[in-house]
This record gives C-alpha cells, sequence and structure tokens, in this order.
C-alpha cells in the first residue's frame, strides 16, 4: 500500500485536465455538435434562446458529475470483471465467456440467482457511467475517459479475459465495518463514531475476491473464502455510492442535476441492500490456504447481538443531525464535507488500486477535490 498512498500525495493543475484532451472519440464527435451549436467546450452558453434545461452547467456541477463519472467507470471495470468470472453470460454485458463454473457454484450457498444480481449490477454501473458522461457531454462539458490507466493484469483463471484492467480484485483488504454502522441504533459516522468490523481478518492483509488462477479453484473452502471475500466486498462497493450520491447532491445548484443524482443514488442504495443481504449468508469457515482469513458465524458469540444479526438488513434508526432529535433510519453517512476525498480513499484502502501509476492517482485525487469544492450557487 505504500505506492498507492505515494500516488495520491502529489497533484497536478486542474486546468491541466482539459488541456490533456480526455474526450472519447464518440465524445469528441458529439462535443464537435455542441461547439457548432454555441457551447464553448467549458459549458458556456452563448445562444440566448435555448430552452430551459439545455444550458452550461456550473463549474460545481461539472465537478461533481465528472467525479461521479469516473467513480462509475471504476465501478463498471471491477463489475465486469467479476461478471466475467461469475454473472449471467449474455450480449447485455460485454465479456462473454463463459464465465467460470467453479467459482459461480460457489456463490450458491450466498444465494441462488448471484449470478443474476452479479449481472444486474454490472448492468446498471455500465448505464451510470455512459449517462453521466453523455450528459456531461450535451452540456459542452469535458466528460471522463480513463482509458489511459487500463495498465493493470487481469485473473488468469478460465473466464477471465486478458484486457488491461483499472481495478485489482487480488489484493484486496475490504472494510466491513459498513455491516455495524448499519445495524447501530446509537451511532453515527456523521456524529463521529466509529464501528467495529463485522470480519476482522478481511480488513487486514490482502485477499483475492476472484481466483487468480485456475490454481485457486481448490481446495473447495479456499475458493468459498474467495467467494466470501466478493460477497463482503459487493456491499462494501454499493454501500459507497449509497452515501456518496446524497452527499454530493448538497453542493449542486441545477435541479436537473440535483435529479440526476437523486435518481441515481437510489440504485445504489437497491444493490447495497441486495449485497448485504447476501453477505449474511457467507458459510463460516478459515480458509484453508491462509489460517489468519477467518470467516465467523456472525450470530454466535462473540459476535452476534443486533449489530451483527444477518437477517437485519433495514438501516436501524440512529441518531441524525444532533442526538437531541429522535433516531431515524437513514443512509449514513451523508455528510458533505469531504465527501469524494472521502469516497476516493476508501477506495484506494481497499487495495482496488494497488500496481496504478502515480498520474492515476493524481487524475483521480483533481476530481475528487474539485467536486469538493463545488458550492450551491443561487
Amino acid at each position: 500500500m505504500k505506492q498507492v498512498n505515494n500516488g495520491m500525495k502529489s497533484r497536478t493543475s486542474r486546468r491541466s485536465f482539459i488541456q490533456k484532451g480526455m474526450l472519447t472519440a464518440s465524445g469528441a464527435a458529439l462535443g464537435t455538435g455542441l461547439l457548432a451549436n454555441g457551447l464553448s467546450m467549458l459549458g458556456e452558453e452563448h445562444d440566448e434562446g435555448r430552452e430551459e434545461g439545455s444550458g452550461r452547467l456550473t463549474k460545481g456541477d461539472a465537478a461533481i458529475l465528472r467525479f461521479l463519472a469516473a467513480a462509475e467507470i471504476i465501478e463498471t471495470d471491477l463489475w465486469i470483471q467479476y461478471n466475467e468470472l461469475a454473472g449471467v453470460q449474455d450480449e447485455e454485458v460485454p465479456g462473454i465467456t463463459g464465465g467460470n463454473p467453479a467459482y459461480m457454484a460457489a456463490f450458491l450457498p450466498l444465494d441462488s440467482d448471484m449470478s443474476q444480481y452479479i449481472h444486474d449490477n454490472t448492468e446498471d454501473e455500465i448505464s451510470h457511467q455512459a449517462f453521466i458522461n453523455a450528459y456531461l457531454v450535451s452540456k459542452g462539458a469535458e466528460p471522463v475517459n480513463l482509458d489511459r490507466f487500463r495498465t493493470l493484469p487481469s485473473s488468469k483463471a478460465t473466464g477471465a479475459r486478458q484486457i488491461p484492467r483499472l481495478t485489482n480484485l487480488m489484493q484486496l483488504t475490504v472494510d466491513t465495518s459498513w455491516w455495524t454502522r448499519y445495524r447501530s441504533r446509537t451511532e453515527n459516522p456523521d456524529l463521529g463514531d466509529t464501528f467495529p468490523q463485522a470480519i476482522p481478518s478481511l480488513s487486514v492483509g490482502q485477499h483475492p475476491a476472484i481466483p487468480r488462477s485456475d490454481a485457486d479453484l481448490t481446495p473447495p473452502d479456499h475458493l468459498q473464502a474467495i467467494a466470501n471475500t466478493a460477497g463482503f466486498h459487493f456491499a462494501f462497493i454499493e454501500q459507497g455510492g449509497t452515501t456518496l450520491y446524497p452527499a454530493l447532491a448538497q453542493r449542486v445548484t441545477h435541479p436537473e442535476v440535483l435529479r440526476i443524482l437523486l435518481s441515481i443514488g437510489p440504485t445504489e442504495t437497491a444493490h447495497f441492500q441486495t449485497w448485504q443481504d447476501k453477505a449474511g449468508n457467507a458459510p463460516p469457515l478459515t480458509d484453508p490456504t491462509n489460517p489468519k482469513l477467518v470467516f465467523p458465524d456472525l450470530n454466535s458469540p462473540p459476535f452476534g447481538g443486533e449489530d451483527f444479526q444477518t437477517n437485519l438488513i433495514m438501516p436501524e434508526p440512529c441518531p441524525f443531525l444532533n442526538r437531541k432529535f429522535p433516531a431515524c433510519s437513514i443512509i449514513r453517512p451523508t455528510q458533505t464535507n469531504g465527501a469524494a476525498m472521502g469516497a476516493l480513499k476508501a477506495l484506494t484502502d481497499d487495495g482496488l488500486f494497488i500496481g496504478q501509476s502515480p498520474q492515476f492517482f493524481e487524475f483521480l485525487r483533481d476530481l475528487a477535490e474539485d467536486a469538493d469544492e463545488a458550492r450551491r450557487e443561487r
């Protein structure tokens, strides 16, 4: 993780993003048409007769949408890897490979419909990043393209395409504190509270969530540990989106941009609700190839009780805004200050970017800082 943290420290000029021409080929073509119709690439509107809703974006709204586009591209990359190996194989999601039957089977204890859920989550993330980028272009603003950072290796297991990736699913350090955070009735991270890990051994070390090669398909409990890791990772990823959209929605200016965030955000919540339910079915076991990785029975001592109970998948009421108010069932956290940088730090700490270049971290850090600097305008 030292390389990851060092990559996050330096920062390039925000203006360099525009100057470096991050348009996709299709985006460039559409952007040219917008220029011809009176919009500059910074979203400056010259045609005063444009209909309401088609004008330029504020600088802050564009920055928020760019960061969300980048986050959705990252999510798409990781979900496509999961889908290649364990999802339903059809033309709705790119990369039909036939999957990895053994890895697919390891998900059955979590739920018999896991392959369909993985597929549908993947399709949703593809649609999110495509829509947000297309909307940016429609407003004459820069879309986000991370293709030049697709440098990480693929799994060598059967079912994985041998193409360069943005994300690394083979060295994860999964934060499972979301489990207890949503079950607590007395604490809220927005009020400074912290939460214990549901799977303490997942939050330390580096663990594969996909088979690295066909050697990881045996012994059975090792492959099950990989599927269990993925199950908790699914929920970790989607709870991040669940909180990011309402946190950044508090900073947007235009009602249409607010509508976008309020419309996409709840789908992330639907994903999270699904995945935390399935994670609760992960079989208790110890990875025979790594005895330090233990998936406990969360309903039994020293766990158990409401903070760990596996069927408590609805957000428990907790303090909100101020402890003087009655407890309320909410998304948590929704604090807007530093929300984008917080999301980026969580993804980095997760190990998703192990092996990425310093330039990748500089690019994402600039997008996050721009989003966090956005302010609602009159």
